[in-house]
């Protein structure tokens, strides 16, 4: 059977490293799908979950914070500032957030503060949604 090699990295450490049968992210335009030797691909991803599923038949959940993707025939990476693996989200602190975010919106004066509200509570809307995907699937 043939497996691609996965490397999910955010800022701070690498989330995920291992062999896949198949990934599914959100990219810009849509989902993407990532099987062994695909074409090679450099694009933009936002957030949302990763889905990778495992060369014994097992899925992991990463959700990412947007970033970039990488793709080599035989590699995939995943570059994130924030990734949180699915089983350590949660599901309080990620309501919370989402909360602190909605209130800044609502409390945003300029331009830029409702850029970065609307951003911080798009990231959230994800985290969530990624959050209840992951539940799914348990």
């Amino acid at each position: 059977m043939a497996t691609i090699h996965v490397d999910v990295v955010s800022a701070e450490e690498s989330i995920f490293s291992g062999e896949a049968k198949f990934v599914a992210l959100p990219g810009e335009m849509g989902e993407l799908g990532i099987y062994p030797r695909h074409t090679p691909l450099i694009t933009r991803i936002k957030a949302g979950s990763v889905r990778i599923e495992m060369a014994n038949g097992t899925e992991e959940f990463v959700f990412v914070a947007g970033g970039l993707l990488e793709v080599q025939p035989h590699c995939v990476t995943v570059l994130s500032d924030t990734a949180v693996r699915g089983k350590d989200l949660d599901d309080e602190k990620a309501n919370a957030a989402k909360q602190a975010a909605e209130e800044a919106l609502k409390n945003a004066k300029g331009e830029l503060d409702i850029a970065k509200a609307q951003s911080e509570l798009a990231v959230m809307a994800a985290q969530i949604a990624a959050l209840r995907k992951y539940r799914q699937k348990k």
